[in-house]
Formats: C-alpha cells, structure tokens, sequence
C-alpha cells in the first residue's frame, strides 16, 4: 500500500478516481477501509458516519488510485442529510467510475433504485459490490442483484476481506490508465492540519481556501469526523489541507466515533507538518483547547493560531480575550497568531505568511560553532544558580535535528526546569524559531569512576 504523506507520483497525468456509494450503514467505510489496507475511514455500527466526501490514496497490483469515500446516500434525504447526498452526487460527478455498495442481506431497496438511476445519467463505469456476503452459503443472496442491471454483483466481506481481489480486479479493468508511479522529490505540498473543538468554523475556513464546499458546514457542533485532504493553491503554490473533527471530550470519555475522530485528529496532527489551531474569538479559551494546544506541542509540530468569528468580537471581548491570551497562551507565544472570518473571507490572506513563518522556524539550522558562542555567552553573563553548593555549567552544545529544532546540550550536571526554560527563550530572542516548539535535551557528564 502507498504512503498517505509521501506523493511518489509523476505529474504526467491525473490519477484515476474512484467514488464510494451507496445507502447509509451498507459497510462503505469498511469497505473503503479493506480496499487501502489499513484503517483509515471511521466505522461506526450508526448510520451515517461519514458526513463528506474523504479522499483516500490507494493501490493495487502496483497500480495507484483515488478512493473518495461519501455519506450514505438517501435520494430521499433532507436537512443535512440532504446535504451528505448532495455531496456524494458531486464526488460521482468527479470521480472516473463508481463502486456501488449494497447490503446483499437487505437485497434491492427503493432508495437503492434511484441510486442507480443517478449513476445511469452520470454515464461513467459502475461496479456492483454486494457486501456482508461472509461465507459460500449467503452467497445465493446475491444473484437478485443481477436485478439492478449494473451487470455482474461481486459478493465481498468488507469485514473479512472475502471476495475483494475479485472486486479490485474489476475496477482496475475500468479505471483509466494511471500515469507509471515513480520517485518524484518526497513530500510534496506542505501538510497543514486545521485543527480545533467543534464548531470554531474549521470546515469554513477550508471551504473558504478550497473556493467551494468542499466540507459539510452545519450548526450541529461535530459534523466533520473523518480527516479532510484538501489539496488547495494560494499564493501561487499548493497546500495539503486536512480539516480534522472537532475533539470534545478527553479521549477517555469520548465513545464510538467521537473516540475514533479524536484517534484521526492525533493523527492529523501527526501526519502534519504545520497545526492551524482555529479558536472561536467571541468565546473563552477553553480546557478543550488547551488540551488540543498541548498535542500539537507534544507532537512537535509548527503552530499557528488563527481566532475566528472576528466580526462578532466587541471592544470588551477583545479586553477580556487578551487577558486569557497572557494566562493561557503563555507556553506558545512563539505561535504567531491572526485574526480572521472564515464564513466571510476576511483576512484569510494572513493565514499563508502566517504558515510560511512557522515552517521557517520550524527548520531553522543553528551551526555548532554559533550555537556554541551563543551558549559561551549567556553561561557567562547569566550562570546557572548554585544548588546544594553545586554549580553546572553548560560545556557544550549541538543542534540534533530540525522540524522541530531539537538541541542535546552536555553539561557539568543536572541543569534546573526553570534555567531550560530561560535558555530555551534566549535562543528564540537570538536564531528567531516563530511558530515551533524547541526541544533540549540535557546530558549531564558522568562522574568517573575511581
């Protein structure tokens, strides 16, 4: 299977797209899930899950193809419902064929007829997948299939994996050619994460980017679960944007697919390169916030924090809000920080200068020799306090890593909490690091042993 984070394809042509469809709780995401190898798409025993459109990478046979796992489409829907369909007629539209999922031990419904009918007019290669076929006894279920008139149904187990060779087989046979995989320059475009509580306005922000509805927006408070990629181009170049769900409760508490949108948030994170951490401006920094603020430290990653709703915040909230930016914000001044409203575009322009500067800082390099004379300095001018008549000095420094910049400073002992922390702020007042967590390790020298 192919690395989500490392696009390894030639740009000599699109990659083929296929659409995941069908009614809600037929197994798509599961499906979806068996066909990319690993567990991607949330699967959850409650109906309609998946609320967008979600793109996954995926191969097979050495060939490389997009899945676009939807929301399961009811013709009859309304509300938001209405809108998860509307989002799978748009990714049929896109996409180069169809795999149509159905129970195959429910059988034919209304809703899946006028499924069909939609994919008829969409004029593009449909594969029938008749799911939850577990063993050769319910196999017979699903020759009434044959009834839709897609052709042949291909009885699979997304659960257990029975069948689905033959189903990728067949939709390889009608995907169009990809262009040949090859090494191209690892990484691709920069991996931002928009991460946040529910209902900040993170899936505006993305629509905003990405100039259309790309994401599900409704008032209900976590309507996005799945990671959204989003490859979207501003200021010339292209950016991968990954909306996440909203994490409302701690991980302990959160059940079923609040659990698993948190799990998918965390590996957001993980698989970024930059965290947008989007705040609502008109309410309190909240423990939710804090704790989201606290994974993308731990993780490593640049950080950038954008409050927004900026239209809705008085001249008494903007008091109060820089009040809680000193008392909560104060491990992450570094982060640079905008004001903006997704819902209206204003200052979103702030966001790509915001970014650039914290991946800067994120690979800044410090040599050893200037890091050194820096260190020789502040010993000098500002030595560690004496401790049970104890002095450690710092002897010598080098920077190990950058993204984040890591440091391993060797000293004569056990330096104090606070004198790290005065270390880690003068090296920030000295080499910049805007929008990244800097990391020391401290390695006291050994005594000798007589």
């Amino acid at each position: 299977m192919s690395d989500p984070d490392i696009d390894t394809r030639v740009d000599t042509g699109p990659v083929p797209v296929l659409a995941v469809v069908g009614r809600p709780n037929v197994g798509k995401s599961t499906l979806v899930n068996r066909i990319l190898g690993r567990r991607e798409a949330v699967v959850e025993d409650i109906p309609g899950v998946t609320r967008d459109r979600v793109s996954y990478d995926a191969e097979w046979n050495g060939r490389a193809f997009t899945v676009v796992d939807t929301g399961g489409w009811d013709p009859d829907a309304r509300g938001l419902a209405e809108r998860i369909a509307a989002q799978a007629e748009i990714a049929v539209t896109l996409a180069d064929a169809t795999l149509f999922v159905v129970d195959a031990m429910v059988g034919i419904t209304d809703a899946d007829e006028e499924v069909v009918k939609i994919l008829r007019r969409s004029g593009k290669p449909v594969i029938l997948a008749a799911n939850k076929v577990d063993d050769q006894r319910t196999e017979a279920e699903t020759y009434g299939l044959w009834n839709l008139g897609l052709g042949e149904p291909y009885p699979v187990s997304a659960l257990h994996g029975r069948g689905s060779g033959d189903m990728l087989d067949a939709i390889l046979a009608v995907l169009p050619e990809p262009p040949p995989v090859a090494e191209k320059e690892l990484g691709g475009p920069r991996r931002i994460a928009i991460v946040g509580r529910p209902n900040v306005g993170k899936s505006s922000l993305l629509n905003k980017l990405a100039g259309e509805e790309r994401v599900l927006v409704d008032n209900v408070a976590g309507t996005t679960v799945d990671p959204v990629d989003e490859l979207v181009e501003l200021g010339g170049r292209q950016w991968r944007f990954i909306d996440t769900a909203g994490i409302r409760k701690r991980v302990k508490e959160a059940s079923g697919h609040e659990y698993y949108a948190w799990l998918r948030t965390s590996t957001a994170i993980e698989r970024a390169e930059v965290c947008v951490l989007v705040l609502d401006g008109q309410n309190s920094i909240a423990e939710q916030d804090m704790r989201i603020l606290q994974a993308v430290r731990e993780s490593g990653r640049a950080l950038v924090i954008a409050f927004n709703k900026w239209d809705l915040v008085d001249d008494e909230r903007r008091y109060y809000l820089d009040r809680e930016i000193e008392r909560d914000l104060v491990q992450v001044q570094w982060a640079p920080r905008i004001n903006i409203t997704a819902r209206t575009g204003w200052h979103i322009d702030r966001l790509v200068p915001a970014i650039d500067r914290a991946i800067e800082g994120w690979e800044t390099r410090v040599t050893t020799g200037a890091l050194n004379a820096f260190l020789g300095r502040l010993v000098a001018e500002h030595p560690h306090p004496v401790r049970s008549g104890k002095q450690p000095r710092v002897l010598f420094g080098t920077q190990a890593q950058t993204a984040p910049p890591t440091f391993v400073l060797f000293t004569s002992g056990k330096l104090d909490a606070g004198y790290e922390r005065f270390i880690e702020r003068r090296l920030r007042e000295e080499f910049g690091f805007v929008g990244t967590p800097i990391q020391l390790q401290v390695r006291p020298r050994e005594k000798r042993k007589r």
